[in-house]
């Protein structure tokens, strides 16, 4: 059985609306869920003793999210990622994007879909944030009809996107949730392992834009397919951190991602996902100035995410899987949360 119970967040600043607060409950599972930004904005899971904690990096009230400078458990969008010098082309025409982390275009813009109030309709195990992204928002083309779906079943948290445009246009969702498994306000991730299903990755430049290779993780820092206890894997090859995107061996079909795994807490995150792509985030731009939940600051390495997505600046790489979305098609993909104990 699945409770969903709602509540007032917060009110936006000069009458521009009121956000409201879901809350998703299972035997396993709490969700906080708030119609801005559809930013889940706590995850309490519990550990092999029974006790639950808050593992979902983010604030106590909406003024946090407003600044929302991290995308601490939001959905991004038009785009996830970076676009590179914020343009592409469609068709012979070319596209001019907001420029709003130099020099490129990052997770949809100065107003992306982090920074707009959905429209939410109750389901019985869930909440449906819905919204129209009108033609040339953030200079994307195209009207675009959105649907985030949470829904809960035990300790699986499913995410579902579904989009519709007008226009050809590139679509890329994912959520952007920062977890941490010994609880948000942990100081770090090091004693996390990780594994990642994945046989090649894509490098970056200085600007963090995939240079168009895919390279094969064998002998990399890059290798997770079998699991690696972070804070050592780090050290031993000298990263300040990993932001890559993972190139997955699933189809299109549902397949798993990802696992994470902490020992003192026993918790398990295996990660889903109908995507190609998987952008492993270890937090390396937090610097501890952010004042988070019950009085947590949040330093470098503080919390992880896994993006599940279409792959960074694919709009501008032929060779990528495709992320244009055209008129008459659907837009639809879902990633699925499973939490345990081990």
């Amino acid at each position: 059985m699945v409770s969903v119970t709602r509540a007032v967040f917060g009110e936006l600043p000069a009458g521009a609306g009121t956000v409201e607060k879901f809350q998703l409950q299972s035997d396993l599972l709490r969700v906080d869920v708030i119609s801005w930004g559809c930013t889940i904005t706590a995850l309490e899971v519990q550990d092999r003793q029974g006790r639950a904690s808050d593992v979902a990096l983010g604030f106590a009230g909406l003024e946090g999210y407003l600044q929302n400078k991290p995308y601490f458990g939001a959905v991004v969008g038009r785009v996830v990622n970076r676009i590179a010098k914020g343009t592409f082309k469609i068709d012979g025409k070319e596209y001019h994007l907001a420029i709003n982390r130099e020099p490129n275009s990052l997770h949809g813009g100065v107003r992306g879909f982090d920074k707009v109030l959905w429209t939410p309709q109750v389901l019985s195990n869930g909440i449906q944030f819905s919204r129209v992204s009108p033609d040339g928002e953030e200079g994307y083309p195209g009207e675009l009809k959105v649907w985030v779906t949470y829904t809960l079943d035990g300790g699986e948290l499913m995410v579902n996107y579904r989009a519709q445009t007008s226009k050809t246009t590139p679509v890329n969702l994912t959520n952007h949730s920062y977890f941490n498994l010994a609880g948000q306000g942990s100081p770090n991730i090091y004693d996390h392992e990780v594994t990642i299903e994945a046989d090649t990755f894509l490098p970056v430049d200085e600007n963090l834009i995939p240079t168009g290779e895919i390279a094969p993780v064998q002998g990399t820092a890059f290798d997770l397919r079998k699991p690696v206890e972070l804070g050592k894997h780090l050290q031993a090859f000298h990263l300040n951190g990993f932001d890559h995107n993972f190139c997955l061996k699933g189809s299109k079909e549902k397949h798993l991602c990802a696992r994470v795994y902490h020992a003192g807490s026993g918790r398990v995150l295996e990660v889903y996902t109908t995507q190609p792509g998987v952008q492993f985030y270890t937090g390396n731009f937090l610097d501890g100035t952010l004042k988070g939940k019950s009085g947590a600051v949040y330093p470098k390495h503080s919390g992880f995410c896994l993006e599940t997505q279409n792959w960074p600046d694919a709009v501008n790489q032929p060779h990528f899987p495709s992320v244009l979305l055209r008129p008459g098609e659907e837009y639809n993909h879902t990633t699925w949360f499973k939490f345990s104990v081990a």
